[in-house]
């Protein structure tokens, strides 16, 4: 999304011809992209601002503003002037979306983390100690082998050098959560190659 420009210093809800922001939205409905234009030069700033106190992430709350005025887009004829402003109208799609998307987030964290407390924590501790038993060191060698580079590389950083999947990303130069799949699924191959029955459990 290019950058936000603020109105114009005492700006009361105006469009550029005198329009009333609630006018402009009504106009939008129609498909008058001239009309969208003014909404939006009006109010990201605002829109953009209260979603990133939300969201504190500068580019997630890029992407929730850019969200919020494709919905407004679609869908202003649901705009009802006898509710509120058109501001408000705008300003409180922000709020849910960006109090959606927090909560969204949160909830996957959660979910991500439990599964794989569950899925890793037997395959990590056995691949740790056969990693350090030198009878097993070859079997692990060769399990190791079966990855994909991608997944041996990530379980490698992860696991026998001590990175935290922050870490990984970081070296990798990839995200956080390709870098959590990653060595997910390595050590899910790896807990196979190793134990199948474990694996399947």
């Amino acid at each position: 999304m290019t950058a936000h420009s603020a109105p114009p210093d005492g700006w009361d809800g105006e469009g550029d011809e005198g329009q009333s922001l609630g006018d402009l939205l009504v106009r939008c409905t129609s498909g008058d992209e001239a009309a969208f234009e003014q909404v939006y030069a009006a109010t990201a700033p605002r829109v953009f601002g209260l979603v990133l106190r939300i969201v504190v992430q500068h580019a997630l709350a890029e992407e929730i503003t850019q969200d919020v005025f494709s919905y407004v887009w679609a869908e202003a004829g649901r705009y009802e002037p006898s509710r509120g402003s058109g501001a408000g109208w705008i300003l409180t799609i922000a709020h849910r979306r960006a109090v959606d998307r927090v909560r969204s987030v949160s909830a996957s964290r959660t979910r991500d983390e439990v599964w794989t407390q569950k899925v890793t924590s037997a395959p990590f501790d056995s691949t740790a100690e056969a990693a350090h038993s030198s009878f097993e060191a070859a079997r692990v060698r060769g399990a190791l082998a079966a990855l994909t580079l991608k997944q041996r590389t990530a379980v490698q950083l992860a696991y026998f050098h001590g990175l935290t999947y922050t870490e990984v990303a970081a070296h990798l130069g990839i995200p956080h959560s390709t870098a959590k799949t990653r060595i997910r699924d390595g050590l899910r191959a790896l807990a196979h190659a190793l134990d199948p029955g474990m694996a399947s459990a």
